[in-house]
């Protein structure tokens, strides 16, 4: 039942993933690759939706929602933080310890996070797909696994930094 239910759902999903992606601020393929386990995991926990395609399509459009508060409230920087084409002794202290203190915490996160994140930060300026091969997993899934090792990544920085703030 769930195969048939899933091959069922795949045109249907794809269609509304395309039409809500440009106004949440993702990839189709993201959007689709969210929602796919989203469903995986309530058929892991529940049973089936009583009305699939009613389902999927409220789940597309929370995805989405959610795509778009992210986006709301991760804002560029004004300069690039990272920039160390300053060459003064200082700047280039500061940029080994900021790049220490963040191969630290990336040697630090859950599961394939820290492979994907060394692929992600690597010189040699990797591809997608170069990263996804390197790996073994589809390159349909990166953005999720990035968007959820990104995540994993803020949160354990932003305890490091409050931490080492001085209090009162």
């Amino acid at each position: 039942m769930t195969h048939e239910m899933l091959t069922a759902l795949r045109p249907l999903l794809t269609a509304e993933a395309s039409a809500e992606a440009h106004a949440s601020g993702m990839e189709p393929g993201d959007l689709e690759q969210a929602v796919w386990l989203r469903l995986l995991e309530r058929l892991e926990g529940d049973r089936p939706p009583v009305d699939p395609q009613g389902w999927l399509r409220r789940a597309v459009r929370a995805e989405a929602r959610r795509g778009r508060r992210t986006a709301r409230l991760e804002l560029p920087y004004r300069a690039e933080p990272a920039d160390d084409t300053g060459r003064d002794p200082e700047q280039q202290a500061l940029t080994a310890v900021r790049r220490r203190a963040l191969y630290a915490a990336v040697r630090r996160l859950p599961g394939r996070c820290p492979r994907l994140m060394a692929a992600l930060l690597s010189p040699h300026d990797l591809t997608y797909r170069e990263i996804a091969g390197e790996l073994g997993i589809s390159q349909g899934s990166l953005g999720p696994e990035r968007s959820k090792c990104l995540g994993c990544l803020r949160r354990l920085l932003a305890a490091e930094v409050a931490a080492r703030e001085p209090r009162g």
